[in-house]
């Protein structure tokens, strides 16, 4: 039977995308840190092959991709602020990607698929922007280290491509699902369970659940071509609608305060002063107040065409995991 590698597997995405694989039938080996949790995996843990690493190693990652088949790279940092936080960004986003492209085309696995994000296809300046997979990246105020990082990390597809590897790419947007208390959306999500979100951003952005992001990377590594791109986002909502479902599934009251652009911008610089005098990272950065304040919409017209992709809807999604909650 052939083998799968699934980077990132301990994570919000890789660990749904491993339960999905293996409740597939498919035989999966999961590179990872000697001491990355495991509590997301559940009892896949133990039905799935171990391989140990840092994702910029070349020599173990060429080690964990032997008589590997298939690779779905999901491993990523989603960062802002510091120096610190920017340079691991690059590094594990940037030169990860290119090791396990490095890897793979040392290894001669048959193909690839790399987890992106609509943040590296970069913004746009008109606010009745839909953006596709023809999106090309071009830098503003908006943009952030983040994007900046993902983007670079799909021109190292690109160059693996370039170099004899068959892979495909997916730009999921906002995710949502149980995950980590305090990592990911989940934090989003208990703010307003706890009624400690009174404030709405002014923007639009696009939601996707976790389930359905693992359904798209499933799809994409059947029914994808060499290099194609498919935006995985479900649902485009203004931050007030997003709020809103989410407080209804978890029996609240929505916040009702609309958070003016300006008055963003306004908070992020504080907070980006107080984390540069405390050395954290800030609560708001600029580039996030932007984003949060701008209209971000996306079509994902191609990956349900071509791969008969198919995401449930929002209300389903805040639903499940108040449930869970």
């Amino acid at each position: 039977m052939s083998m799968t590698l699934v980077t990132g597997a301990t994570g919000f995405v890789g660990a749904v995308l491993t339960r999905r694989l293996v409740r597939d039938g498919v035989s999966v080996r999961v590179f990872r840190r000697a001491g990355s949790k495991l509590d997301l995996l559940g009892e896949t843990a133990q039905e799935v092959e171990h391989a140990f690493g840092d994702i910029t190693d070349d020599l173990a990652l060429q080690k964990a991709m032997q008589g590997v088949e298939y690779v779905y790279h999901v491993a990523g940092n989603i960062g802002f602020g510091s120096s610190r936080a920017r340079n691991r960004l690059m590094s594990v986003n940037v030169d990860g990607t290119a090791a396990v492209v490095n890897a793979a085309l040392a290894g001669g696995v048959r193909r690839l698929v790399h987890a992106s994000s609509v943040a590296a296809l970069g913004r746009s300046n008109r606010p009745d922007a839909v953006l596709d997979e023809r999106a090309e990246w071009q830098r503003s105020k908006s943009s952030s280290t983040y994007g900046y990082s993902k983007y670079l990390a799909e021109l190292e597809v690109q160059r693996g491509i370039a170099e004899g590897l068959d892979a495909a790419m997916v730009n999921p947007s906002l995710i949502f699902g149980l995950g980590r208390k305090g990592e990911n959306t989940r934090r989003i999500v208990d703010q307003i369970r706890r009624k400690r979100m009174p404030m709405y951003p002014a923007g639009v952005t696009s939601v996707v659940d976790v389930l359905d992001v693992a359904d798209g990377m499933v799809r994409a590594m059947k029914y994808g071509e060499t290099g194609e791109r498919f935006v995985l986002a479900a649902h485009n909502l203004s931050w007030e609608e997003m709020f809103g479902q989410l407080a209804q599934a978890c029996g609240v009251a929505p916040p009702t305060i609309r958070l003016a652009p300006a008055a963003a911008i306004l908070f992020a610089c504080f907070s980006e002063a107080g984390a540069f005098l405390t050395r954290t990272e800030p609560l708001l950065p600029r580039a996030n107040a932007r984003f949060m304040s701008a209209a971000n919409r996306y079509d994902n017209t191609l990956a349900r065409e071509k791969l008969g992709w198919r995401p449930r809807s929002f209300e389903e999604t805040a639903r499940r995991i108040a449930e869970a909650l």
